[in-house]
Protein backbone atom coordinates (compact mmCIF):
# COMPACT_ATOMS: atom_id res chain seq x y z
CA UNK A 1 0.00 0.00 0.00
CA UNK A 2 2.59 2.49 -1.17
CA UNK A 3 1.58 6.13 -0.75
CA UNK A 4 4.21 7.98 -2.74
CA UNK A 5 7.24 7.75 -5.02
CA UNK A 6 10.46 9.24 -3.61
CA UNK A 7 13.72 10.04 -5.31
CA UNK A 8 16.81 8.16 -4.15
CA UNK A 9 18.01 9.39 -0.72
CA UNK A 10 15.20 11.98 -0.59
CA UNK A 11 13.80 12.30 2.94
CA UNK A 12 10.01 11.93 2.92
CA UNK A 13 7.82 14.69 4.29
CA UNK A 14 6.45 14.09 7.78
CA UNK A 15 2.85 13.63 6.62
CA UNK A 16 4.07 10.93 4.20
CA UNK A 17 5.82 9.12 7.06
CA UNK A 18 2.51 9.09 8.96
CA UNK A 19 0.66 7.76 5.90
CA UNK A 20 3.24 5.02 5.43
CA UNK A 21 2.95 4.06 9.11
CA UNK A 22 -0.85 3.79 8.90
CA UNK A 23 -0.75 1.79 5.65
CA UNK A 24 1.82 -0.60 7.12
CA UNK A 25 -0.41 -1.22 10.12
CA UNK A 26 -3.36 -1.99 7.80
CA UNK A 27 -1.35 -4.22 5.45
CA UNK A 28 0.12 -6.21 8.33
CA UNK A 29 -3.36 -6.93 9.68
CA UNK A 30 -2.74 -5.12 12.97
CA UNK A 31 -5.45 -2.63 12.08
CA UNK A 32 -8.41 -4.53 10.54
CA UNK A 33 -11.51 -3.09 8.88
CA UNK A 34 -13.35 -0.56 11.08
CA UNK A 35 -10.38 -0.25 13.45
CA UNK A 36 -10.26 3.20 15.07
CA UNK A 37 -6.95 4.84 14.15
CA UNK A 38 -5.14 7.34 16.40
CA UNK A 39 -6.56 10.84 16.49
CA UNK A 40 -4.85 13.95 15.11
CA UNK A 41 -3.69 14.82 18.62
CA UNK A 42 -2.28 11.34 19.20
CA UNK A 43 -0.44 11.37 15.87
CA UNK A 44 0.86 14.86 16.62
CA UNK A 45 2.47 13.59 19.82
CA UNK A 46 3.64 10.26 18.40
CA UNK A 47 5.44 11.76 15.39
CA UNK A 48 6.30 15.16 16.90
CA UNK A 49 4.54 17.09 14.15
CA UNK A 50 1.99 19.87 13.94
CA UNK A 51 -1.70 19.05 14.05
CA UNK A 52 -2.01 20.34 10.48
CA UNK A 53 0.53 17.72 9.32
CA UNK A 54 -1.36 14.93 11.07
CA UNK A 55 -4.65 16.20 9.64
CA UNK A 56 -3.20 16.18 6.11
CA UNK A 57 -2.11 12.55 6.43
CA UNK A 58 -5.54 11.44 7.63
CA UNK A 59 -7.34 13.55 5.05
CA UNK A 60 -5.35 12.19 2.09
CA UNK A 61 -5.85 8.58 3.19
CA UNK A 62 -9.56 9.31 3.57
CA UNK A 63 -9.75 10.74 0.04
CA UNK A 64 -8.00 7.59 -1.24
CA UNK A 65 -10.67 5.42 0.39
CA UNK A 66 -8.25 3.82 2.87
CA UNK A 67 -9.77 5.53 5.92
CA UNK A 68 -13.24 6.77 6.81
CA UNK A 69 -13.73 9.81 9.04
CA UNK A 70 -16.85 10.18 11.18
CA UNK A 71 -17.62 13.61 12.59
CA UNK A 72 -17.50 13.51 16.38
CA UNK A 73 -16.48 9.85 16.48
CA UNK A 74 -13.06 9.52 14.92
CA UNK A 75 -11.24 7.97 11.97
CA UNK A 76 -11.52 4.31 11.05
CA UNK A 77 -10.01 1.83 8.62
CA UNK A 78 -12.36 1.63 5.65
CA UNK A 79 -14.12 -1.49 4.45
CA UNK A 80 -11.74 -3.35 2.17
CA UNK A 81 -13.46 -2.60 -1.13
CA UNK A 82 -11.92 -0.94 -4.13
CA UNK A 83 -13.21 2.61 -4.42
CA UNK A 84 -13.60 4.74 -7.51
CA UNK A 85 -14.54 8.39 -7.69
CA UNK A 86 -18.07 9.11 -8.80
CA UNK A 87 -17.40 12.61 -10.07
CA UNK A 88 -13.94 12.21 -11.54
CA UNK A 89 -12.98 10.33 -14.71
CA UNK A 90 -9.89 8.46 -13.62
CA UNK A 91 -7.68 5.70 -14.93
CA UNK A 92 -8.41 2.47 -13.05
CA UNK A 93 -4.71 1.59 -13.14
CA UNK A 94 -3.87 4.83 -11.31
CA UNK A 95 -6.58 4.22 -8.70
CA UNK A 96 -5.25 0.73 -7.96
CA UNK A 97 -1.64 1.88 -7.77
CA UNK A 98 -2.60 4.71 -5.38
CA UNK A 99 -3.98 2.06 -3.03
CA UNK A 100 -0.55 0.44 -3.12
CA UNK A 101 -1.80 -2.53 -5.11
CA UNK A 102 -0.85 -4.04 -8.45
CA UNK A 103 -2.90 -3.67 -11.61
CA UNK A 104 -2.84 -5.81 -14.69
CA UNK A 105 -5.34 -6.46 -17.46
CA UNK A 106 -6.41 -9.17 -19.88
CA UNK A 107 -7.52 -8.07 -23.34
CA UNK A 108 -10.44 -10.37 -24.08
CA UNK A 109 -11.66 -8.81 -27.31
CA UNK A 110 -10.68 -6.03 -29.73
CA UNK A 111 -12.50 -5.82 -33.06
CA UNK A 112 -14.74 -3.86 -35.40
CA UNK A 113 -18.46 -4.61 -35.10
CA UNK A 114 -21.67 -3.51 -36.77
CA UNK A 115 -23.34 -0.88 -34.65
CA UNK A 116 -26.64 -1.63 -32.93
CA UNK A 117 -29.45 0.91 -32.88
CA UNK A 118 -28.89 1.70 -29.19
CA UNK A 119 -25.14 2.20 -29.59
CA UNK A 120 -25.68 4.22 -32.77
CA UNK A 121 -27.93 6.63 -30.89
CA UNK A 122 -25.52 6.96 -27.98
CA UNK A 123 -22.51 7.56 -30.26
CA UNK A 124 -24.46 9.77 -32.71
CA UNK A 125 -23.81 7.39 -35.61
CA UNK A 126 -25.83 5.94 -38.46
CA UNK A 127 -27.20 2.42 -38.14
CA UNK A 128 -25.05 0.97 -40.93
CA UNK A 129 -21.75 2.21 -39.50
CA UNK A 130 -19.14 0.11 -37.69
CA UNK A 131 -17.59 0.86 -34.33
CA UNK A 132 -14.59 -0.54 -32.53
CA UNK A 133 -15.31 -2.75 -29.53
CA UNK A 134 -12.93 -3.73 -26.73
CA UNK A 135 -13.45 -5.98 -23.75
CA UNK A 136 -10.82 -5.75 -21.03
CA UNK A 137 -10.77 -7.47 -17.64
CA UNK A 138 -8.97 -5.46 -14.94
CA UNK A 139 -7.28 -7.09 -11.95
CA UNK A 140 -6.25 -5.75 -8.55
CA UNK A 141 -3.63 -7.94 -6.88
CA UNK A 142 -4.61 -10.83 -9.20
CA UNK A 143 -8.29 -10.52 -8.30
CA UNK A 144 -10.72 -9.64 -11.11
CA UNK A 145 -12.16 -6.27 -10.13
CA UNK A 146 -13.83 -4.79 -13.22
CA UNK A 147 -14.98 -5.84 -16.69
CA UNK A 148 -14.70 -2.95 -19.15
CA UNK A 149 -16.74 -3.19 -22.35
CA UNK A 150 -16.19 -0.18 -24.59
CA UNK A 151 -17.65 0.99 -27.92
CA UNK A 152 -15.48 3.53 -29.68
CA UNK A 153 -16.24 5.92 -32.53
CA UNK A 154 -13.96 4.57 -35.28
CA UNK A 155 -13.94 7.83 -37.24
CA UNK A 156 -12.58 9.77 -34.24
CA UNK A 157 -10.10 7.12 -33.06
CA UNK A 158 -8.97 5.27 -36.23
CA UNK A 159 -6.00 3.45 -34.63
CA UNK A 160 -7.87 2.01 -31.66
CA UNK A 161 -7.60 -1.59 -32.93
CA UNK A 162 -3.81 -1.31 -33.11
CA UNK A 163 -3.40 -0.86 -29.36
CA UNK A 164 -2.33 -3.38 -26.72
CA UNK A 165 -4.58 -2.83 -23.71
CA UNK A 166 -2.48 -5.06 -21.49
CA UNK A 167 0.15 -2.31 -21.60
CA UNK A 168 -2.12 0.73 -21.33
CA UNK A 169 -5.79 1.14 -20.46
CA UNK A 170 -8.39 2.26 -23.02
CA UNK A 171 -9.05 5.32 -20.83
CA UNK A 172 -5.39 6.29 -20.84
CA UNK A 173 -5.08 5.87 -24.62
CA UNK A 174 -8.28 7.78 -25.39
CA UNK A 175 -7.28 10.60 -23.06
CA UNK A 176 -4.13 11.07 -25.15
CA UNK A 177 -5.65 10.92 -28.64
CA UNK A 178 -9.09 12.43 -27.95
CA UNK A 179 -8.89 14.53 -24.77
CA UNK A 180 -12.04 14.46 -22.67
CA UNK A 181 -14.27 17.54 -22.71
CA UNK A 182 -17.55 16.11 -21.35
CA UNK A 183 -18.93 12.93 -19.79
CA UNK A 184 -22.15 11.41 -18.48
CA UNK A 185 -22.68 8.55 -16.01
CA UNK A 186 -25.52 6.12 -15.47
CA UNK A 187 -25.10 3.92 -12.40
CA UNK A 188 -27.20 0.93 -11.39
CA UNK A 189 -27.11 -2.36 -9.53
CA UNK A 190 -27.42 -5.37 -11.83
CA UNK A 191 -27.24 -9.14 -11.85
CA UNK A 192 -24.63 -10.05 -14.44
CA UNK A 193 -25.09 -12.81 -17.01
CA UNK A 194 -23.27 -16.15 -16.75
CA UNK A 195 -20.31 -15.07 -18.89
CA UNK A 196 -19.63 -11.92 -16.87
CA UNK A 197 -20.03 -13.79 -13.57
CA UNK A 198 -17.46 -16.33 -14.72
CA UNK A 199 -15.00 -13.61 -15.72
CA UNK A 200 -15.41 -11.79 -12.40
CA UNK A 201 -15.35 -15.07 -10.46
CA UNK A 202 -18.62 -14.41 -8.66
CA UNK A 203 -21.90 -16.29 -8.23
CA UNK A 204 -24.95 -15.51 -10.35
CA UNK A 205 -26.76 -14.20 -7.27
CA UNK A 206 -24.16 -11.55 -6.40
CA UNK A 207 -25.22 -8.02 -7.40
CA UNK A 208 -22.82 -5.95 -9.45
CA UNK A 209 -22.26 -2.23 -9.73
CA UNK A 210 -22.50 -1.15 -13.36
CA UNK A 211 -21.51 2.26 -14.70
CA UNK A 212 -22.39 3.33 -18.23
CA UNK A 213 -20.16 6.23 -19.21
CA UNK A 214 -20.24 8.32 -22.40
CA UNK A 215 -17.30 10.59 -23.14
CA UNK A 216 -16.92 13.45 -25.58
CA UNK A 217 -13.99 15.23 -27.19
CA UNK A 218 -14.19 18.47 -29.16
CA UNK A 219 -15.19 16.50 -32.29
CA UNK A 220 -18.06 14.50 -30.81
CA UNK A 221 -18.93 11.42 -28.78
CA UNK A 222 -15.79 9.29 -28.48
CA UNK A 223 -16.89 6.22 -26.56
CA UNK A 224 -19.50 4.38 -24.56
CA UNK A 225 -18.02 2.33 -21.74
CA UNK A 226 -19.90 -0.25 -19.68
CA UNK A 227 -17.98 -0.93 -16.47
CA UNK A 228 -19.16 -3.88 -14.36
CA UNK A 229 -17.71 -4.72 -10.95
CA UNK A 230 -18.72 -7.11 -8.14
CA UNK A 231 -20.74 -5.26 -5.52
CA UNK A 232 -18.76 -6.95 -2.74
CA UNK A 233 -15.43 -5.69 -4.06
CA UNK A 234 -16.11 -2.23 -5.45
CA UNK A 235 -17.75 1.04 -4.50
CA UNK A 236 -18.10 4.59 -5.76
CA UNK A 237 -17.33 7.57 -3.58
CA UNK A 238 -16.14 11.13 -3.54
CA UNK A 239 -14.99 13.82 -1.12
CA UNK A 240 -16.59 17.21 -1.66
CA UNK A 241 -15.65 20.53 -0.06
CA UNK A 242 -18.18 23.37 -0.02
Amino acid sequence: MSVTNLKFNEKPAKYIIIKQHICQKIESGQWPQHYKVPSENELTQQFDVSRMTARRALQELTEQGILVRSQGSGTYVATFKSQSSLLEIRNISDEIHERGHKHHAKQLMLKSIAVTEEVAILLNLKNNEHVFFSQVLHFENDQAIQLEQRYVNAALVPEYLLQDFTQTTPHEYLSDVAPLTEATHEIEAVLADDEVCQLLNISNSEPCLQVKRRTWSRKGVVSLAILTAPGSKYRLGNHLVF
